[in-house]
């Protein structure tokens, strides 16, 4: 194993930790909204 495919690994590891924060953040958002909507009407 070359030590350059660990480096990926540990950056692609935390890109996808970063990816599953933005869209849990997205998520919230939309069911915040849909709720805000609900009430309203």
């Amino acid at each position: 194993m070359k030590p350059k495919f660990k480096e990926e690994d540990n950056f692609w590891t935390a890109k996808k930790k970063f990816a599953v924060t933005e869209i849990l953040m997205y998520v919230l958002m939309i069911v915040a909204i849909a709720a805000g909507i609900i009430l309203l009407s």
